[in-house]
């Protein structure tokens, strides 16, 4: 299952991807991991939650963040969880494109279904610039 939280830059969406992760953290019955651009959330996020900054690992389009989101649910079954901040920033730092984003997401959907792992990803835009099929996802509407 993927979920999105979707809003302009300013709206909320790290607090409340901050709040989710806590939660999860707390409450799963597997492992947690959070992936984002910087070390920005090192203090907010519990330390039981597997912090990932993808700067460190060069990531820097939606081909290699796919690659990444893979290996770490072949690398850990126990795996509960994926929190992904600032997505369009990692898959694509130049301009938004939102058809690589379907794509992107519409894949991260098929493995996460199949490895039962949800991840919730945040997204810098207005509800209005994304396809029907992403708003379905969207969970602050």
């Amino acid at each position: 299952m993927v979920k999105i939280i979707i809003g302009n830059k300013g709206s909320g969406k790290t607090k409340m991807l901050i709040d989710l992760v806590n939660q999860s953290a707390a409450t799963a019955k597997g492992h947690v991991a959070c992936i984002e651009k910087g070390a920005k959330l090192t203090y907010d996020i519990v330390s039981s939650v597997r912090l990932i900054d993808t700067d460190e690992y060069e990531i820097a389009s939606f081909e290699e963040l796919h690659g990444f989101i893979a290996g770490l649910m072949a690398a850990d079954y126990d795996l509960h969880d994926i929190f992904l901040d600032s997505t369009l920033k990692i898959g694509n730092k130049d301009f938004k494109d939102y058809e690589k984003l379907e794509k992107f997401i519409v894949a991260i959907e098929a493995l996460s279904n199949k490895h039962e792992v949800t991840l919730t990803a945040t997204v810098s835009a207005d509800i209005s610039d994304i396809s029907d099929r992403l708003k379905e996802m969207v969970v602050n509407k």
